[in-house]
């Protein structure tokens, strides 16, 4: 349970940093750098046990993961939030993952959801439309650009989640095949210009809490830490735990970054994290994690 709270507090932080981005000295190459870049130094001599392992896993998975939950997922959360608000990073990221995940197993022909499942995505679309349904009338182009981009980094995530399913990979090996091509590619981006970066300017401060929070927190803690909890509590008590990280999110925006709750947001969050809970259950059998989580998603975590 303590790996599982800890878990959730990371997936907060997620959320709360992607909004806070735009208001420190880093951009978002720079916090790309710190997510990617940390657990590979730190995991390197595990990862090093495991590269034929790692080099074995079939193009099709690792593209899923790469692209999924790597500099494109990365590049969309921090956009999207800079965008909107941490309430709607911590609740559309995780909270559409499992409606994302849901319609492509049915693309692939394993069937439309039932039951408690189905009313669990319809409460989910219900409170994504809670949430912006206020944005609309008069148009807010920015918060409905910034939704997009948001269910977009949550498309993505969901395909992460199934590259997950589909490689054969622990959780140490996982975080290896996502992050070192992506620390390559968002290195390669700043080497040519075509990404701007301010690391060598940003304030000390601003470094060291998104090396805490994206590189050690999200990048490492995460994942290993909800693989634990799914390894004692079981997949769906750590998923219904772990849909509580939008009410964390809202919780913590108003002291840390003076973002008060709106009646939006009261309304579209419950709602969110009621259908999570709902569609991670499935009779009789183990629900799919959500994620991750993104900290906004197999068996392992990963919020956003």
């Amino acid at each position: 349970m303590l790996a599982l709270l800890v878990t959730v507090s990371i997936w907060a932080a997620f959320a709360l940093s992607a909004r806070a981005l735009s208001a420190s000295t880093l951009l978002p190459a720079d916090a790309a750098l710190l997510r990617f870049g940390v657990p590979l130094l730190v995991l390197l001599p595990a990862l090093w046990r495991r590269r034929q392992r790692i080099a074995s896993v079939r193009p099709g998975p690792a593209v899923k993961i790469v692209c999924g939950a790597g500099v494109p997922f990365f590049l969309a959360a921090m956009h999207g939030g800079a965008l909107t608000s941490a309430a709607f990073v911590g609740s559309i990221v995780p909270g559409m993952v499992p409606l994302f995940v849901s319609a492509l197993m049915a693309a692939r022909g394993h069937g439309l959801p039932r039951g408690t499942q189905r009313a669990g995505l319809a409460l989910i679309a219900a409170g994504v439309t809670a949430l912006v349904w206020r944005h609309l009338v008069p148009v807010d182009t920015d918060v409905l650009a910034g939704t997009g981009t948001l269910l977009a980094a949550s498309g993505l995530w969901a395909l992460y989640t199934v590259g997950l399913r589909e490689a054969d990979l622990d959780p140490v090996g996982s975080i290896g095949l996502l992050c070192l091509p992506s620390f390559a590619v968002i290195g390669l981006l700043v080497l040519t210009g075509l990404l701007p970066t301010g690391l060598a300017h940003a304030a000390g401060s601003d470094i060291a809490l998104f090396l805490v929070v994206q590189g050690l927190g999200v990048g490492l803690c995460a994942g290993l830490l909800y693989a634990v909890a799914i390894r004692r509590l079981g997949a769906e008590r750590s998923a219904a735990v772990g849909s509580l990280s939008p009410v964390l999110v809202v919780l913590l925006a108003v002291p840390l970054l003076g973002e008060a709750p709106t009646p939006a947001v009261l309304a579209g969050v419950p709602l969110i994290t009621a259908g999570v809970v709902l569609a991670h259950r499935r009779a009789g059998g183990r629900p799919p994690a959500p994620d991750p989580a993104p900290s906004p998603a197999p068996e392992v975590s990963a919020h956003a």
